[in-house]
């Protein structure tokens, strides 16, 4: 499992979101709908406890607890902004 955040990404994180160098961002698996993707990713500030995957951007600590790893296999997370907004990409 690969986390990958675009410097655009954590630019973001860092001028828009408030988020400061040092800082660690979890990225979590989370119940959105009963539609035809039911799941999708939320973002929190938070301490690791047991990380399955990390990545550092512009002085950000990115990571995903193990309990989350489930969502996207042995693939890759990429993390970007694009038009202002965060997105999110499974492969």
């Amino acid at each position: 499992m690969e986390l990958r955040i675009s410097q655009a990404a954590a630019a973001c994180f860092l001028e828009e979101w408030g988020y400061r160098s040092g800082d660690n961002v979890r990225i979590f698996v989370r119940y959105i709908s009963g539609g035809t993707d039911p799941y999708g990713f939320g973002i929190m500030l938070d301490d690791p406890v047991d990380p399955a995957a990390q990545a550092e951007a512009n002085g950000l600590h990115f990571y995903m607890e193990d309990k989350d790893i489930w969502f996207i296999e042995h693939g890759m997370l990429s993390i970007d902004c694009d038009d202002g907004g965060i997105s999110f990409k499974v492969g």
